[in-house]
């Protein structure tokens, strides 16, 4: 929005990209100083759409991390749409989440284990045919804690994704979780993995 709280200048830079043609602009609720600390501002961003002038569609970001705030982003704030983020790392079921909220006002279940193996899977053999056995497993690591967020005594299990560099023996462990992994510990209905405290700004004026 800014470089820091005393220099932000979005609405005027809104208005002069419009202005030059864009289409479209998605605004994150923090400031260059901030850089991911504290928590997102969207008065500034919903002051932008409201702005008269503006009439491409504005999109905000920052701290979407429930599919509630994705609503107040639309429906209080007016916005065109939420830009999800840091919330989707390790946990993409969050997009259908918000989209099942929207048309029922009601949250999913979380992800059942098998999901959370499936997409770690396909996660590590794409990564491998992208960038080859070694930086495929060693990249992949450091989402597996996102994957299995949450789960009750997974953390022997964790402990071996991220310390093979052999991609047979991390399959072999995402087997060894299907087979010995208890139901009973995953997150139950209604637990969010990603929540903060709702958040509304303090004034769109």
């Amino acid at each position: 929005m800014g470089w820091d709280e005393n220099s932000i200048y979005i609405e005027e830079v809104a208005e002069r990209l419009q202005d030059v043609g864009i289409k479209a602009l998605s605004i994150h609720g923090r400031t260059r100083a901030q850089m991911y600390k504290g928590q997102a501002d969207w008065a500034p961003i919903a002051r932008v759409k409201n702005n008269p002038r503006i009439h491409i569609p504005i999109f905000g970001n920052g701290d979407v991390d429930t599919p509630e705030k994705a609503m107040i982003m639309r429906d209080e704030l007016g916005l065109d749409g939420a830009m999800i983020g840091r919330a989707s790392i390790g946990y993409p079921w969050f997009f259908r989440e918000c989209k099942h909220f929207f048309e029922t006002g009601t949250h999913m279940a979380p992800p059942t284990l098998e999901e959370r193996v499936a997409v770690a899977k396909r996660h590590l053999e794409m990564s491998i045919d992208w960038k080859g056995e070694r930086l495929g497993v060693f990249e992949t690591r450091r989402h597996y804690t996102n994957y299995f967020r949450g789960i009750q005594h997974f953390k022997p299990y964790r402990s071996r994704l991220v310390s093979s560099d052999d991609s047979a023996d991390v399959f072999a462990v995402f087997e060894d979780i299907l087979q010995e992994v208890d139901p009973d510990w995953l997150p139950k209905f209604g637990d969010r993995p990603n929540e903060q405290d709702t958040y509304r700004p303090s004034t769109c004026a």
